[in-house]
Protein backbone atom coordinates (compact mmCIF):
# COMPACT_ATOMS: atom_id res chain seq x y z
CA UNK A 1 0.00 0.00 0.00
CA UNK A 2 3.18 2.33 0.60
CA UNK A 3 4.45 1.90 -3.17
CA UNK A 4 1.04 2.71 -3.94
CA UNK A 5 0.86 6.21 -2.24
CA UNK A 6 4.40 7.25 -2.94
CA UNK A 7 3.55 6.11 -6.78
CA UNK A 8 0.71 8.39 -6.84
CA UNK A 9 2.39 11.22 -5.37
CA UNK A 10 5.30 11.47 -7.73
CA UNK A 11 2.76 11.13 -10.21
CA UNK A 12 1.12 14.12 -8.96
CA UNK A 13 4.11 16.10 -8.47
CA UNK A 14 5.10 15.24 -11.78
CA UNK A 15 1.76 16.63 -13.31
CA UNK A 16 1.75 19.45 -11.64
CA UNK A 17 5.40 20.51 -12.96
CA UNK A 18 4.18 19.54 -16.33
CA UNK A 19 1.31 21.83 -16.29
CA UNK A 20 3.46 24.69 -14.72
CA UNK A 21 5.61 23.78 -17.92
CA UNK A 22 3.64 23.79 -20.97
CA UNK A 23 1.55 26.85 -22.49
CA UNK A 24 -0.56 26.80 -25.05
CA UNK A 25 -2.38 28.95 -27.85
CA UNK A 26 -5.33 27.26 -28.22
CA UNK A 27 -7.88 30.26 -27.04
CA UNK A 28 -5.99 32.35 -29.22
CA UNK A 29 -6.27 30.01 -32.38
CA UNK A 30 -9.84 29.44 -31.54
CA UNK A 31 -10.34 33.18 -31.55
CA UNK A 32 -8.61 33.87 -34.29
CA UNK A 33 -10.65 31.29 -36.32
CA UNK A 34 -14.06 32.29 -34.65
CA UNK A 35 -14.98 29.36 -33.00
CA UNK A 36 -16.69 28.26 -30.03
CA UNK A 37 -15.49 25.85 -27.04
CA UNK A 38 -18.18 23.91 -28.27
CA UNK A 39 -17.42 23.92 -32.01
CA UNK A 40 -13.16 22.94 -31.99
CA UNK A 41 -14.00 20.17 -29.42
CA UNK A 42 -16.64 18.24 -31.94
CA UNK A 43 -13.86 18.72 -34.54
CA UNK A 44 -11.39 17.47 -32.73
CA UNK A 45 -13.25 14.76 -31.06
CA UNK A 46 -13.60 15.76 -27.13
CA UNK A 47 -15.66 17.30 -24.59
CA UNK A 48 -16.03 21.09 -24.52
CA UNK A 49 -15.23 20.68 -21.05
CA UNK A 50 -11.51 19.67 -22.29
CA UNK A 51 -10.95 22.21 -24.47
CA UNK A 52 -11.96 24.68 -21.69
CA UNK A 53 -8.99 22.63 -19.27
CA UNK A 54 -6.67 23.46 -21.78
CA UNK A 55 -7.81 27.21 -22.16
CA UNK A 56 -6.70 26.81 -18.55
CA UNK A 57 -3.75 25.48 -19.00
CA UNK A 58 -4.48 23.18 -16.21
CA UNK A 59 -5.13 20.13 -18.63
CA UNK A 60 -1.89 17.92 -20.66
CA UNK A 61 -2.94 16.76 -23.90
CA UNK A 62 -2.12 13.63 -25.16
CA UNK A 63 -0.30 13.89 -28.16
CA UNK A 64 -3.27 12.24 -30.03
CA UNK A 65 -5.05 15.03 -29.24
CA UNK A 66 -2.25 17.61 -29.56
CA UNK A 67 -1.92 15.94 -33.02
CA UNK A 68 -5.79 16.63 -33.90
CA UNK A 69 -5.66 20.05 -32.76
CA UNK A 70 -2.83 21.35 -34.57
CA UNK A 71 -4.13 19.48 -37.62
CA UNK A 72 -7.30 21.39 -37.33
CA UNK A 73 -5.32 24.58 -36.69
CA UNK A 74 -3.57 23.74 -40.19
CA UNK A 75 0.12 24.24 -37.68
CA UNK A 76 2.47 22.06 -36.38
CA UNK A 77 2.37 21.36 -32.64
CA UNK A 78 5.27 23.50 -31.52
CA UNK A 79 3.16 26.04 -32.85
CA UNK A 80 0.62 25.58 -30.07
CA UNK A 81 1.97 23.94 -27.45
CA UNK A 82 5.36 25.23 -25.85
CA UNK A 83 7.29 23.85 -23.03
CA UNK A 84 8.30 26.87 -20.88
CA UNK A 85 11.67 25.75 -20.46
CA UNK A 86 11.97 25.96 -24.31
CA UNK A 87 10.98 29.51 -23.95
CA UNK A 88 13.15 30.43 -21.32
CA UNK A 89 15.92 29.13 -23.41
CA UNK A 90 15.14 31.21 -26.35
CA UNK A 91 15.31 34.39 -24.34
CA UNK A 92 18.65 33.94 -23.20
Amino acid sequence: MTKNLVCFTIDLVSKKAMLAMLKNRVRELRARDRLTQDELAKAVGVSRQTIVALEKESYVPSLVLALHIAHHFQCEIEEIFTLLADKQEEEV
